[in-house]
């Protein structure tokens, strides 16, 4: 190595050093994401809303139609506390966009019963404590409403008393709402909930 390039690798340093930094343009007007029109039908009432295409269903539900009983806990799709029921089917709203579900039937907590009103369900889980700090209480409760219909659907309309009670025991049940966590451990209460529900259905066709 000589003095020269020495020199010239100095001054080349400072060269890169006085560069002032590149700066983050805008995106192109044209390459913005544009708002598209949403049509739902949510806890029965159709629903129009323009909607960045980005949002999640979870975010349209609670920023656009305060429908604040279905809550985000972890966001990415682990805890269930933002279960609701679409078409049928119970999903994580966090993990969906709400332009996915354009047309379809979205049912949420506020939904299933009112105060005055509850749906078994809730009143179960009243009757049975199944909640502690009632977070991811609206998830569960949504999730087992659905549960109880997924079971309902997989057993023949002249199934034995002993293939309904496999079908709907504390075993099966567990496995199918494991998706929906409980920080406060409130598992127990929450299964026999799930089991009052499940009792006052007879064959276990009938609606909870």
């Amino acid at each position: 190595m000589t003095r020269r390039s020495v020199l010239a690798a100095g001054a080349a340093t400072a060269t890169l050093a006085a560069t002032p930094p590149l700066e983050a343009k805008p995106l192109p007007k044209a390459d913005q994401p544009s708002s598209v029109a949403v049509r739902l039908k949510v806890n029965g009432k159709e629903r129009s809303l323009s909607l960045d295409p980005r949002t999640t269903l979870l975010d349209m539900l609670r920023e656009h139609l305060r429908l604040t009983g279905t809550k985000k806990g972890c966001d990415h799709g682990q805890c269930g506390a933002c279960t609701v029921i679409v078409e049928g089917r119970r999903i994580n709203s966090c993990l969906t966009l709400a332009v996915m579900h354009d047309g379809d039937a979205v049912t949420t907590i506020e939904g299933l019963g009112t105060p005055d009103d509850l749906h078994p369900m809730q009143k179960a889980f009243v009757v049975h404590d199944g909640y502690q700090c009632g977070y991811c209480t609206p998830g569960q409760i949504c999730s087992a409403v659905a549960v109880l219909e997924e079971i309902a659907a997989g057993v023949p309309s002249h199934a034995s008393p002993d293939l309904l009670a496999i079908a709907f025991s504390d075993d099966e049940v567990r496995e199918r709402m494991s998706g929906n966590i409980c920080r406060c451990a409130a598992y127990p209460n929450i299964i026999a909930a799930i089991r009052d529900v499940a009792g006052g259905r007879g064959t276990g066709k009938g609606k909870a």
